[in-house]
């Protein structure tokens, strides 16, 4: 595929334009309330938030064991184990907005509830979802024909491609590792034994 065509499936993708157009909206609510620098701090606090959120759900959540409720086994069959059976299904690669806004509500409303600054809560969201943003095209690059450009990024893609392909237990950060160094969960490729359920999640805790 063109190079071209590879941006476009990302760029315009229907949840990544909704989402980006959440940010534009946000970043305009910012600047009508008027700019202050606590607002940077804010950014940042939602960028962390992110990538702990990000760790902390694909760890816990994506991966739980499989439910017997047959809803909520489809719930997590859409949102990631058909993703781990068809890693480069475009359908399956970037998270859907009915699971990606609902949570970004919860966690600007608890925010809010913190601060009672709905400027701050606007920027606070910005850090949110141009993390979220960054994690998808990260998740994207890893599963498309792209080459990332710095030593960095292709260490990451490796990563994610040895979460998918060597062990599901392993490297859950995406769009970045502090998570996996933090927790436990960022090992040598050496030392971990290949998972026989990395493709099918449904198949985790049934021997």
């Amino acid at each position: 595929m063109e190079r071209k065509g590879l941006y476009r499936d990302f760029f315009l993708h229907g949840d990544i334009l909704i989402m980006g157009v959440l940010f534009f909206l946000l970043g305009t609510a910012v600047s009508v309330f008027g700019f202050v620098w606590m607002n940077v701090f804010y950014i940042l606090a939602g960028m962390v938030v992110f990538m702990f959120s990000e760790y902390f759900t694909h760890r816990f959540l994506f991966h739980l064991k499989p439910p017997k409720q047959r809803w909520l086994l489809n719930f997590l069959k859409r949102l990631h184990y058909d993703h781990h059976r068809e890693p480069d299904n475009l359908k399956l690669l970037f998270l859907p907005v009915w699971y990606s806004i609902p949570n970004f509500l919860v966690l600007a409303a608890f925010f809010y509830w913190l601060t009672v600054d709905a400027a701050g809560t606007a920027a606070f969201g910005m850090g949110l979802i141009f993390m979220l943003l960054v994690y998808e095209w990260k998740h994207y690059v890893a599963h498309r024909p792209i080459k990332p450009l710095f030593k960095f990024g292709r260490w990451l893609k490796k990563t994610h491609q040895l979460h998918h392909y060597k062990n599901e237990n392993y490297w859950y950060g995406v769009s970045n590792p502090i998570g996996d160094l933090l927790f436990g969960t960022l090992k040598n490729e050496k030392e971990v034994e290949k998972s026989q359920t990395a493709k099918d999640l449904e198949k985790r805790g049934l021997s």
